[in-house]
């Protein structure tokens, strides 16, 4: 199973286009064709300084963070890139259905990085070519499906968006600074009953091995190596204008979903995806037992008054997989097994139209005792102390994998989690934070943002210094926004870290970080 020890997002969630919930709203009767476009394009630059922390290398002979390569004592690196994202909605004349796409033009280029033709050959950059896409395109096609709103309920197909609550385990990347974004190739129903929406959906999370047929299309050679997931949910939600006309008349509003996911693969033919030096060829004597299950619960909740607001989001992940090797003919006696949580909640108290607003968010992930956080474990089997990261099983003689690694879009600082360690896991963290509109035109307002972020790991051993303390990282934004879609942010932050990055063998201590960064951003 190529995703066998990577416990993947199950399920989607309460948004337009983004999950689970996106139920035909816009959906009604048109007399003629009609196409809605939407989305937009950013530029940003990035310094960075001593994200290495100054704290030397790991055990492995790696500093924590990239540095430049000419001078291993250097302090800064720095770049930008840009995205053009397109939202296309086709809505079907005489009937209520639509198809929609979502195509990121250039998704996450960084500028420089396809460099000018040879003289005389011309002085434009040339194309890059894009993972998964036809080489020496700039296109990529996130999301395609269908829709149709009946008189029983909603009805989807296709690659769609797969997000869900406050985007911590499930997260669709629609937000302007998001990199990744979860969807899905799944079926979906959605109807209304007692005041409640409820879905079911199925999923085709991963097929294979393939083949080609004849008439140029490709057949799944064995369905018992499919990976299925099946969700379940229901909700209750408002809409933005039925949301501002209870706060606005001070009534409470709460919405809240619940769903269970089941995911399973019962056989695996690792030779499939497994990169080896030469060709293999699939045989039947290529499959092997798996017996992968794994299923989420994931509750939400949000509560809003006319001058506060409170969210939350909790999941549970259970999984087990029989039989880990991957490796037909060579099986292993040990079974892994997950337990694994996460939860957020989010809080903003003020009015949205009030000057100065302000909260508190907190968290947190569970963890797993083997050394490294293991947010981006890799492809090694070994356990060592003092590494950043690292594989948090080792069969036969550690057989859980415990650590909840939240959706890297959902960003709760902007060094130590968004940058050094990838993602959040096996963490604690509190982050007090304030907003305040300092100018306000008819055409453009100027706000600022100042938070601060205090974080913890659940086990020692997992972080490279061998101490549960992590760091206290404080930032501060900029925004300048134009009712005509142009905006343009900058921030600041500093990391200070605290023993949990300390290099104890070499005896040093770990060093402030920092970041800078401008963004210009056109919404269309």
């Amino acid at each position: 199973m190529k995703h066998l020890l990577i416990l993947l997002a199950l399920t989607a969630g309460p948004a337009f286009a983004d999950g689970i919930a996106d139920h035909g709203d816009d959906l009604f009767e048109r007399e003629h064709t009609e196409f809605k476009v939407s989305g937009y394009f950013r530029v940003r630059g990035d310094l960075l300084n001593n994200l290495d922390l100054d704290r030397g290398l790991t055990p492995s002979g790696k500093p924590l963070f990239a540095v430049p390569l000419s001078d291993p004592n250097g302090q800064t690196l720095y770049d930008a890139d840009m995205r053009l994202r397109t939202n296309v909605a086709i809505y079907a004349p005489f009937a209520a259905a639509a198809v929609k796409i979502q195509a990121d033009l250039i998704d996450n280029l960084v500028l420089g990085s396809t460099p000018v033709l040879s003289p005389g050959t011309g002085n434009e950059p040339t194309p890059a070519a894009t993972p998964g896409q036809l080489p020496n395109s700039l296109l990529r096609i996130k999301r395609a499906y269908g829709e149709i709103l009946t008189p029983i309920g909603y009805f989807a197909a296709g690659r769609m968006g797969n997000g869900w609550g406050l985007g911590l385990y499930a997260n669709s990347g629609d937000c302007l600074d998001c990199n990744h974004g979860d969807n899905a190739d799944r079926v979906v129903f959605v109807t209304s009953l007692v005041g409640h929406l409820w879905a079911v959906a199925y999923d085709f999370s991963a097929v294979g091995p393939l083949a080609n047929r004849n008439d140029g299309t490709q057949l799944i050679l064995d369905p018992s190596t499919n990976v299925h997931s099946v969700t379940f949910a229901f909700m209750n939600l408002k809409d933005d204008h039925t949301r501002k006309r209870r706060r606005l008349a001070e009534r409470l509003t709460a919405e809240y979903g619940l769903f269970g996911a089941y995911r399973w693969q019962d056989n695996d033919v690792p030779a499939a995806y497994l990169s080896t030096t030469t060709s293999v060829p699939i045989t039947p004597s290529s499959v092997m037992h798996r017996g992968y299950k794994a299923g989420v619960i994931d509750a939400w909740l949000r509560v809003m008054g006319a001058s506060f607001k409170v969210e939350a989001e909790a999941s549970v992940v259970l999984a087990n997989v029989e039989q880990t090797s991957l490796l037909p003919g060579v099986l292993l006696r040990d079974q892994v097994q997950a337990f694994q949580y996460g939860g957020a909640v989010e809080s903003q108290f003020g009015a949205p139209e009030s000057r100065i607003v302000g909260g508190v968010n907190l968290g947190l992930a569970s963890g797993d005792p083997a050394p490294g956080f293991g947010a981006n474990p890799g492809s090694s089997t070994t356990q060592t102390p003092g590494e950043l990261d690292g594989p948090q099983v080792s069969v036969p003689r550690d057989t859980r994998l415990d650590n909840f690694r939240y959706s890297p879009d959902y960003r709760i600082d902007r060094i130590l989690f968004a940058q050094i360690i990838g993602t959040v896991t096996d963490a604690y963290w509190v982050k007090p934070w304030a907003r305040a509109r300092l100018l306000e035109f008819s055409s453009y307002q100027l706000t600022a943002n100042v938070d601060g972020t205090l974080t913890r790991a659940q086990y020692a051993s997992s972080t490279p210094g061998n101490d549960a303390m992590l760091g206290l990282e404080l930032h501060a934004a900029l925004t300048w926004a134009s009712k005509d879609g142009f905006d343009v942010m900058a921030e600041y932050a500093v990391l200070f870290p605290f023993a949990g990055f300390d290099n104890p063998a070499m005896n040093l201590k770990a060093q402030p970080a920092q970041l800078a960064r401008v963004r210009l951003a056109w919404r269309f």
